[in-house]
């Protein structure tokens, strides 16, 4: 009695080397042009690659640019979630073994893509560019703030930061896997990938690259964005090394307390301050919040 033979197993189609997400808000003019350009330099680089445009809510019509260009996947809020929300998703939804994050307001030099991802290699798990100038709006308050803002970070992350938040960056997604839930739905979602690789001991490289005038309006709300961006780092920092953040305090009011203990003893006779007794124990219950945190976090890591 003849057996029915098994049939052949379909091909498996390997993954791409590369997945290019490229969240999109009220980009209608010129979201094409920027998919063309970034096409041709991965084609011309000979590199595999995805192109996964989010389109963020556009009211513009820019959802129905992008729905009819051939050769891209596109994922489509049905209202504005904010650039941090596309690329996590874009990222989830990645199949490529690296990740680009870019914009598509053509202020990045993206046909240097391959370039940052042949940077990628044992000794780097994520490749910023980082803008040699500042070329967008609000320059008079950008330029101060993102300048205190880097700054503290480098400090808090004990590490030179170039450029905190450069939205045109490449890296391993296994190794961004464990981040994505910490992504915040704005424009710190930058800051906050560059924070959780440094602070997680993930070396970072940074590429010079130029920087120009964005097409379109701008959706950066200058005070509103650096408080968040500030803030953004100060939680990230606490997540993964509070002492860093608060034994600094801690010291300084337990060193502020000695200070006005000799004072008081020579000043008052040998009487204490209350003032000094509360200034000792602020310090003193920061320093154990700080180890608390800190034994969390170390608990948390080796789970």
């Amino acid at each position: 009695m003849p057996t029915a033979s098994a049939p052949f197993p379909l091909p498996v189609e390997a993954p791409p080397q590369v997945t290019v997400v490229l969240p999109c808000y009220n980009e209608r003019d010129h979201v094409e042009q920027e998919v063309k350009r970034i096409r041709a330099a991965l084609e011309a680089a000979g590199m595999t690659y995805e192109l996964l445009c989010v389109d963020d809510g556009s009211t513009d019509g820019t959802r129905e640019v992008l729905q009819s260009i051939p050769g891209i996947r596109t994922i489509l809020f049905p209202r504005n979630q904010g650039s941090g929300t596309a690329r996590r998703i874009g990222t989830q939804e990645a199949k490529g073994d690296v990740v680009v994050w870019t914009d598509a307001d053509m202020t990045y030099p993206n046909e240097l893509i391959p370039d940052l991802v042949r940077e990628l290699d044992d000794d780097y798990d994520q490749v910023v560019g980082a803008r040699r100038t500042e070329a967008g709006t609000y320059k008079f308050f950008r330029v101060p703030a993102k300048w205190a803002i880097r700054r503290l970070a480098s400090y808090l992350t004990n590490t030179p930061i170039p450029d905190l938040n450069s939205g045109l960056r490449a890296f391993k997604r296994h190794v961004a896997a464990p981040y994505l839930r910490l992504l915040p739905p704005g424009f710190s979602c930058v800051t906050t990938i560059t924070l959780a690789f440094l602070s997680n001991g993930h070396p970072v490289k940074y590429v010079p690259i130029d920087y120009f005038k964005r097409a379109g309006r701008s959706k950066f709300h200058p005070f509103k964005d650096a408080y968040n961006y500030i803030i953004q780092v100060l939680r990230m920092v606490m997540y993964f090394n509070p002492i860093r953040v608060l034994m600094p305090v801690a010291l300084t009011l337990m060193g502020g307390t000695f200070v006005k203990l000799i004072f008081d003893l020579i000043i008052h006779h040998w009487r204490v301050a209350g003032s000094t007794i509360l200034i000792g124990l602020a310090g003193f219950n920061i320093a154990a919040i700080a180890l608390l945190g800190d034994l969390v976090v170390k608990r948390t890591g080796a789970d």
